[in-house]
């Protein structure tokens, strides 16, 4: 599986920006967009795929930056 970096709610409040198997987050955010723009950051600079979650924590939005193995075709 490749790695991720996800935007998950923190239970007490605000985003959190972690890595895909990681115990500690790699920022706390306010606000969602503040988390998703560092996220993307991060994403970008390890190239992995940002997964941006919903408050209920579902996945809303994947981004693979690019970086789709099969990308769709047009």
């Amino acid at each position: 599986m490749a790695k991720q970096t996800h935007v998950v709610p923190n239970p007490t409040g605000g985003w959190d920006v972690k890595q895909s198997g990681a115990k500690r987050s790699s920022g706390h955010f306010d606000k969602k967009q503040e988390a998703v723009d560092r996220g993307r950051e991060l994403s970008n600079k390890q190239d992995t795929e940002l997964v941006i979650h919903n408050k209920d924590g579902q996945i809303g939005k994947k981004d693979s930056n690019g970086n789709d193995p099969l990308p769709p075709p047009g």
